[in-house]
């Protein structure tokens, strides 16, 4: 019986070996950098490029890997039975099966797994050889339990595959996890969170709105014209005929003081119209990375916003998508204010057009930006109405109290924490 117990007990070593080899591989595999790992293959490190064919089959090797674990744990946890029930008491052998899954789970499974994470390239090429050959036995019987497990979901009626979480919504929660950790600071969090929050952005949630528009009508006087240009501080400015929604032309702040040096400074000589560069008309429901990718190719970073039927919306420019990325791009023409103001008792003063991504970046909130993209627009959508000057709502875990409006649109109100969220209205 003694050697058969030794055949066991080295059956056992085995089997942790292969649980070990196993969860190293798939730890470092999955923390590996592709990028890294081709920089050493052009280095002729031996196993770079070994580890870089087992990735691109990622599904298949992840598969037998997990295979491996699984059968380590199923095949020693009846042989640390067989070998324990007929060697000790009952009541030992219950105790020393604890112990040894506990051994088994540390030494086979968190131990290699922690290592591998933080030395992923390292480990992924030393044993990405071994990790193939295990791949080529496993990787059959495990891709076809996959291909068993999708046809059982197949006929439940299930797609196997989870719509509801999206690859966005997993690097989202991978970049809040390194937040909560430490190993990503909150300026880093809101540039990928801008990044990954574009997919799902048109032109018209990030455009200046035509009432916040500077634009120019052909007829005024020349004079007034650089004088607007002057005081605006903008390099383009749509210029309008007859009509606002009649967009002649952009002028270029560079063509128009070149123009006035060509004439000496004489505005009055200055003749608008022919310094205009073509406007550039493109749909309020675009896409953002649809209309990067325009900006680019066209190699223009200024274009007029319309709806669908030809009416003018805003306009958007590169900098105001740049800004979803790495926030508020502040230069020496731009107002020192940014529309938000806090007060000594913790409430903020804000305009109404400030958008709630920028409040919620600015200072870490969590309002709402599905159903409106200004905070006045989260305010009536909210209420329900348009509210009066000095009414009250509390909802998404704040006050909104109504301070100014002009005609139908609320240009000022005051926001102040509450410690508990309600749907309220005061009078």
């Amino acid at each position: 019986m003694s050697s058969g117990s030794g055949l066991i007990g080295g059956a056992l070593v085995a089997l942790l070996i292969l649980s070990a080899f196993a969860a190293a591989v798939r730890a470092s595999l999955w923390n590996a950098s592709r990028t890294r790992l081709g920089e050493l293959q052009k280095r002729g490190v031996r196993g770079a490029g070994t580890a870089l064919d087992l990735l691109a089959t990622e599904d298949r090797t992840m598969g037998a890997l997990a295979l491996a674990k699984l059968l380590a744990a199923l095949l020693a946890g009846g042989l640390a039975a067989f070998l324990l029930f007929h060697q000790l008491p009952p009541l030992q052998a219950g105790l020393g099966g604890l112990v040894m899954i506990a051994a088994f789970a540390f030494f086979g499974l968190m131990l290699p797994d922690a290592y591998a994470a933080r030395r992923a390239d390292r480990v992924a090429v030393t044993l990405s050889r071994p990790a193939q050959l295990l791949t080529a036995i496993l990787g059959p019987p495990a891709t076809a339990l996959e291909v068993l497990a999708r046809g059982l979901l197949t006929l439940t009626g299930s797609s196997g595959v989870d719509e509801t979480h999206t690859m966005h919504e997993e690097l989202r929660e991978a970049i809040d996890l390194h937040v909560k950790d430490g190993t990503v600071v909150k300026n880093d969090r809101d540039m990928l969170s801008g990044i990954l929050a574009m997919q799902d952005l048109e032109v018209a949630d990030i455009m200046v709105h035509r009432t916040k528009m500077t634009m120019l009508d052909i007829e005024e006087d020349p004079k007034d014209i650089v004088n607007t240009v002057l005081k605006s501080g903008h390099t383009r400015i749509p210029v309008w005929k007859d009509t606002p929604d009649n967009i002649i032309g952009v002028l270029h702040a560079k063509n128009l003081f070149a123009a006035l040096q060509k004439h000496a400074g004489d505005a009055s000589k200055v003749d608008i119209e022919d310094i205009l560069l073509p406007p550039w008309f493109v749909p309020d429901t675009r896409a953002i990375p649809d209309q990067l990718n325009a900006f680019l190719k066209r190699k223009s970073h200024f274009a007029i916003v319309v709806d669908e039927y030809g009416e003018v919306q805003g306009l958007v420019t590169l900098e105001d998508i740049i800004e979803e990325i790495v926030g508020d791009i502040k230069d020496e023409h731009d107002a020192v204010a940014t529309g938000v103001r806090p007060k000594p008792d913790g409430s903020y003063l804000v305009d109404g057009s400030v958008a709630i991504r920028d409040l919620n970046r600015a200072f870490d909130w969590d309002l709402p930006d599905e159903e409106a993209n200004t905070i006045a627009g989260l305010v009536i959508h909210e209420a329900r109405m348009i509210p009066e000057v000095g009414q009250a709502f509390v909802f998404h875990g704040f006050r909104f109290e109504i301070l100014k409006k002009r005609r139908h649109q609320i240009t000022a109100l005051r926001m102040s924490p509450v410690k508990r969220e309600g749907e309220l209205a005061e009078g």
